[in-house]
């Protein structure tokens, strides 16, 4: 079979020939259509992600395909049983081995790609704005960086919720993505000033920050006294600069959240968000932004999307 390999941290990974595994107890075959691809992927072949293995191992996190054969004395779902699996790595790939309790059963409507496209984003932004800030309808939530991955799941999801939505991008190009998602207000932050928009708009009782750097603080001065600020990733490069005095003043809470981190100590909380967002999914609430489907021989292509900011939404590599 083909697979993308990470042989070693200081080379390329590569598309390399691999046999195709055998499942154990406990485990699944899932012959693999597509992935998703996500930032922590190009982390990872560096070996600057928190959860990298060692070498060698195939990347690719969110695998969606059929369950081919399970591991003796296995219970999961039977063999021909369309799945997405969140596997942490191994989905560039044509066939994975999984364990068969990570292996969750698709909506009749849901299509790989869609599939590929919704697990770590959507679980992201759900087990964030529910589990975590408790988001309430009518609250208004400011979204930095909308039109990204992750970014525009919030809109969505935040919208599903009742709040009210300010979508933060570049350009005219995204904040269009931003608007279909059901974005209320958009602000183009190539020639808007974050802070003064948001406050002219009320303020933020929610921030939803994948950006960090000068971002973080112009949405942290227009925070709403008990706001609530969700640490996601700095896509920026640049680390929040925190007053935590004017946290202290402004009554306002500081949130982290790690999606992946849940499968070590909680993993319910993962499991009942992507049964709520999967329904969301079949009830048509939801729908994945997938920019681009790429061809798996053409994954250079893919990441470049990535590295190079020319996607919204979603990039999923498909293995046919």
């Amino acid at each position: 079979m083909k697979t993308f390999r990470v042989t070693d941290f200081h080379q390329t990974a590569r598309l390399t020939d691999a046999p195709v595994p055998e499942p154990g107890q406990g485990q699944a075959l899932v012959d693999i259509k597509a992935c998703g691809l996500n930032f922590a992927d190009l982390l990872m072949s560096k070996g600057k992600y928190q959860d990298t293995p060692t070498p060698p191992f195939s990347l690719g996190m969110e695998p969606a395909g059929v369950i081919s054969a399970l591991g003796p004395n296995t219970d999961g779902p039977a063999p021909g049983t369309r799945v997405v699996v969140f596997s942490g790595r191994d989905g560039f790939a044509e066939h994975g081995v999984f364990d068969a309790a990570r292996c969750l059963p698709l909506p009749d409507n849901m299509s790989f790609e869609d599939a590929a496209a919704f697990q770590i984003a959507y679980g992201t932004s759900h087990v964030a704005l529910d589990h975590k800030a408790r988001l309430q309808p009518g609250e208004t939530l400011v979204v930095l960086g909308a039109a990204g991955g992750v970014g525009l799941t919030a809109v969505e999801i935040g919208k599903v919720m009742g709040a009210r939505v300010i979508a933060c991008a570049r350009g005219a190009d995204k904040l269009e993505v931003c608007r279909r998602a059901g974005a209320d207000h958009l602000i183009d932050t190539d020639t808007q000033d974050i802070r003064d928009e948001v406050k002219a708009l009320g303020g933020a009782d929610v921030v939803y920050d994948a950006i960090g750097g000068a971002q973080f603080n112009a949405a942290f001065r227009a925070c709403n006294p008990e706001a609530r600020i969700l640490l996601i990733g700095f896509a920026s490069g640049d680390l929040p600069d925190v007053r935590p005095n004017h946290m202290l003043v402004k009554n306002i809470t500081l949130i982290g959240l790690y999606w992946g981190a849940y499968l070590k100590f909680r993993p319910e909380v993962l499991t009942e968000s992507l049964r709520q967002l999967l329904a969301w999914y079949a009830d048509g609430k939801i729908k994945p932004h997938v920019s681009h489907c790429v061809p798996l021989d053409q994954i250079d292509e893919a990441l470049d999307l990535l590295r190079n900011r020319k996607s919204t939404g979603k990039v999923v590599v498909t293995m046919d």
